[in-house]
């Protein structure tokens, strides 16, 4: 490097101001040339001058140059040091850092705040973890900041790059061209009052709730006329003691619904005690046969009281839609459930039904074909129940399709009975390309059995199609189909069969089934209710008793779900095969080789495995079409369908399910394990 290239030079202002003796002399020199052309002894004598000034000039300027900059830079240093001891002294934690995140320099104030010495030049990461190379401002970034907690305070930190060459070309003094890198400067600024206050206003939000009694007029019925009264104040008492002991406000809207008022941070306190008012309702009794539940709705975080408000509604609906006795919280960005582990209580009124029966009449008339689809994967209940709906279109005089895309073993005895008869079109059912190519602005959409958008058969209508019905059976969960023109989900249903029988019962046109029809129908309510063992009510029985009026036979029914030798050894496999987990569940695999449907002998198994004295749950887990899925039984101790939601699926109470993507069958288990241990120890199950 050479000792020219390094050389302190003068620049800007300062660098005119000491030049300026030299353009006086040229400018000098410039006269000296017009008074020769008036006079020349003047000339000549102002030529000597002229000399003599640049010679004297050049001499100051070698000689008393160095002497110049040797001042200019003590002042430099002077002023430096006042600079330094003022960035010392600086009331905001202050430091600098090479490029590579070590730390050159600390004021007093962030040597406190850290706790190191002036000699400590280690990298930022080693105090403050969070402060990675990686979020250090670089060569492309001249700024950058973040949010830190150290030593439980909370801090704001900004970094800016500062360039060697920026900083001395932008000095007054000298220049240079041979500083590369850069330096980075960092603050740092206490937050931890600012988000105290934050915390504080947040904590006194409002948060805004529904509650409404679950089964409050099947509860009275239970309890004699002159107690009546006390059991509605009793309960009343019970719900308002408790929002009261929060601080919160409960309004009661009618006999069987109530608002609430709650500050946010009582709220928090309401959902670390996991809604314990769920179980206090219960505590009432005065006679009465069956426990009152309540279901709750909350709302968030929302931009406004009345988006609040919104939130609970939705939230409300959610809690109704998964069966009840549950609390459901719902924020801007998430859901969460509470509760839910009684099973649901039937209503014995059949006036919603109605009401649905006459929505969905109306909705299917003003249009001029139906298309109707239910899961991937079709059971014998989405089919029959998608059955139907084909009949009531068909006797509205509407064009109607059935959307499906695989024919299953386990529907393939009944899509035979439709397909091979002449009596209907042949066009009754249709794949997923046919029914996007007919989706249009007069076409309904129904879904039948199936709540979950990513797991219809075709998730595409419910884009195209502008009009669209959910019929289904299944608890709701986070996911779920919007904008539904009609939505009917009963979670105390046994079937989606049982729901349309109703429907079918309600329609205003005279509609007789077949038995063929009726045998469909019947097998799906057969099949979803373990044989009318699980799920079933005085409704259940109802649907059955009409759909047998109508010409179901049992013998045809059951010659047609015969398995054949492969599917009873998978099964039988699978049951042998179970490992008891703590106790409580079985756990067990089923092979799909060689079965046209495993994830249906999967369910079947699983079903098996409940007959085994101290199995509270069972899991079958199916490895199939490059995924793992998980079927969920249980009788009434545990609610398999908490189980499945923190998994990724859903389902009821007691059958569940989820797949599982990317896994093997080992993993899939220690997965559904280490599930099953989570939740024993939050005491979200008991064993």
């Amino acid at each position: 490097m050479s000792r020219n290239k390094n050389r302190l030079k003068l620049k800007g202002r300062l660098k005119r101001y000491v030049q300026m003796a030299i353009y006086l002399g040229i400018l000098l020199a410039a006269v000296n040339i017009l008074i020769y052309l008036i006079d020349l002894t003047a000339g000549i004598v102002l030529s000597v001058y002229v000399a003599i000034y640049f010679v004297t000039v050049l001499f100051l300027n070698r000689y008393n140059r160095p002497a110049f900059i040797r001042e200019l830079v003590s002042f430099a240093t002077h002023y430096g040091q006042v600079q330094k001891v003022l960035l010392k002294e600086l009331e905001v934690p202050y430091a600098i850092l090479d490029d590579e995140g070590h730390l050159v320099w600390m004021n007093d104030l962030f040597m406190k705040v850290t706790g190191k010495s002036s000699s400590y030049h280690k990298s930022i990461t080693s105090i403050f973890p969070s402060i990675t190379k990686e979020k250090l401002p670089g060569d492309k970034e001249e700024y950058s900041e973040t949010d830190l907690v150290y030593e439980e305070e909370s801090y704001q930190i900004k970094m800016r790059r500062l360039t060697l060459r920026d900083m001395v070309n932008n000095s007054d003094i000298v220049e240079s061209d041979n500083y590369e890198g850069y330096l980075i400067a960092v603050y740092l600024f206490d937050t931890t009052a600012l988000k105290l206050a934050l915390q504080e206003v947040d904590d006194q939000s409002l948060a805004v709730g529904m509650i409404y009694l679950d089964n409050f007029d099947e509860a009275l019925n239970g309890v004699e006329e002159v107690r009546r009264s006390l059991l509605v104040a009793l309960i009343d008492r019970r719900v308002n003691q408790y929002i009261s002991n929060y601080d919160g406000i409960c309004k009661k809207l009618e006999k069987d619904k109530y608002m609430i008022i709650l500050r946010k941070k009582a709220m928090q306190m309401v959902t670390e005690n996991k809604f314990d008012i769920l179980d206090v309702v219960k505590t009432v009794n005065l006679g009465n046969d069956m426990a009152v539940t309540i279901s709750i709705g909350v709302g968030l975080d929302g931009l406004s009281y009345a988006q609040n408000y919104e939130f609970a509604r939705n939230a409300i609906d959610l809690a109704l839609g998964r069966g009840g006795d549950q609390a459901v919280v719902k924020t801007p960005g998430n859901i969460v459930y509470y509760g839910g582990k009684s099973q649901q209580v039937e209503k014995n009124t059949k006036v919603k039904a109605r009401v649905k029966a006459q929505a969905l009449q109306e909705i299917i008339s003003s249009k001029e074909q139906v298309l109707i689809m239910g899961h991937r994967l079709p059971d014998a209940d989405s089919f029959s129940s998608a059955l139907g709906i084909y009949k009531i279109a068909r006797s509205l005089d509407r064009k109607a399709y059935i959307v499906l895309n695989e024919v299953t073993s386990a529907i393939k005895p009944m899509v035979d009975l439709f397909t091979e008869n002449d009596d209907y079109p042949k066009d009754m059912i249709i794949n997923n390309l046919a029914a996007i190519e007919m989706a249009d602005s007069n076409t309904v959409l129904v879904v039948v059995d199936v709540n979950k958008p990513s797991i219809t058969e075709c998730p595409d209508l419910l884009r195209l199609c502008k009009s669209i019905v959910v019929l289904d059976h299944h608890r709701q969960g986070t996911e779920s189909i919007e904008n539904a023109t009609l939505s009917y989900v009963e979670a105390y249903a046994s079937s989606a069969c049982e729901m349309v029988s109703e429907i079918l019962q309600y329609i205003d046109v005279p509609i007789r089934i077949t038995a063929e029809e009726a045998d469909c129908m019947y097998s799906g309510i057969m099949i979803d209710t373990n044989n009318f063992m699980s799920k079933t009510g005085v409704r259940t029985f109802e649907a059955a008793a009409y759909l047998r009026r109508s010409g179901a036979d049992m013998t045809r029914i059951r010659k047609m779900f015969r398995e054949d030798a492969n599917e009873y050894k998978a099964k039988a496999d699978a049951v042998s095969q179970a490992e008891i987990y703590r106790g409580a569940f079985a756990i067990s695999t089923c092979s799909a080789e060689d079965l046209e449907s495993p994830t249906v002998i999967g369910a079947q198994a699983a079903n098996e495995l409940l007959n085994i004295k101290g199995v509270k749950a069972s899991f079958v887990l199916t490895d199939y079409q490059n995924q793992i899925n998980i079927s969920a039984r249980s009788i009434d101790e545990v609610n398999v369908q908490l189980i499945m939601e923190q998994m990724g699926g859903g389902g009821h109470l007691s059958a569940a399910g989820t797949q599982l993507s990317n896994v093997s069958i080992e993993e899939g288990i220690g997965e559904l394990k280490a599930t099953l241990d989570r939740m024993i120890e939050a005491g979200d199950l008991k064993i």
